[in-house]
């Protein structure tokens, strides 16, 4: 009796690890990972385990922007069972990284893009003891091709962050409820006048979708948005569309 009693307030309760085959991943792409439930002291029923993928965003309010974390996706691991005092339980696990996944692996002045995996039991009438593992999120090759188009085309990348919402274009919107923008400023005077050049990317399974929002010098921000295929990618193509827009 004593020894549930420690259990139901999450003394030697059991823990959790997940290890994953590979933390490099780019959007989309599948990964494999053990979920590896060590037992406490005493004997527990488990009833499910959750995985989240998560980042870190900015919320703007009216007393100023703050951060927090945010669900990007989330994956439910039922019928666990019982693990006894000092057990050990693996469990194979699969998924698909959320096409939205912001980019982490980004040559960027001042990057605030963070993702990572939490791990945590649910474990009735107990605390949740969580384990959390950063990825290292790397772009596909339409944002890769799109990013060193606007180094040829004279831009640096100087900010990169995660804000809470949605993108909305006449061709598509997002899902996950975040977005990455990235922060582009001529390396040079801008012969169009360009200030800032903002982008934010909506990859899905075939293509890429990209908002682009535009800060000209004595003229109020103006967005466009392209679409990349990705069995269409091509520099010196990107690079003349990229030119005529800007101008």
């Amino acid at each position: 009796m004593f020894k549930k009693i420690l259990a139901s307030v999450g003394i030697g309760a059991a823990k959790v690890d997940t290890v994953l085959e590979t933390e490099h991943l780019q959007p989309g792409q599948k990964f494999n990972a053990h979920i590896i439930i060590n037992g406490g002291d005493v004997e527990q029923e488990i009833s499910g385990l959750d995985l989240a993928l998560m980042t870190r965003v900015k919320v703007s309010a009216d007393e100023g922007d703050y951060f927090t974390n945010h669900i990007i996706d989330k994956w439910r691991v039922t019928d666990i069972g019982t693990i006894a005092a000092g057990q050990q339980k693996q469990i194979p696990f699969e998924a698909r990284l959320h096409s939205e996944t912001p980019i982490t692996e980004i040559n960027a002045g001042y990057n605030q893009s963070h993702v990572w995996l939490e791990t945590g039991l649910d474990i009735d009438l107990a605390l949740d003891p969580t384990d959390r593992d950063h990825l290292h999120v790397y772009p596909n090759d339409a944002v890769s091709t799109f990013m060193q188009a606007m180094d040829k085309l004279g831009f640096g990348l100087v900010k990169a962050d995660v804000e809470k919402g949605f993108l909305r274009a006449p061709t598509f919107q997002s899902h996950s409820g975040c977005y990455q923008e990235l922060e582009y400023k001529p390396t040079a005077r801008s012969l169009f006048g360009l200030q800032e050049i903002e982008l934010s990317f909506v990859p899905e399974a075939h293509k890429t979708h990209v908002l682009i929002e535009i800060d000209r010098a004595f003229r109020s921000d103006g967005y466009v948005d392209l679409t990349i295929e990705h069995d269409h990618v091509n520099l010196s193509q990107l690079c003349d569309q990229l030119e005529r827009l800007f101008s």
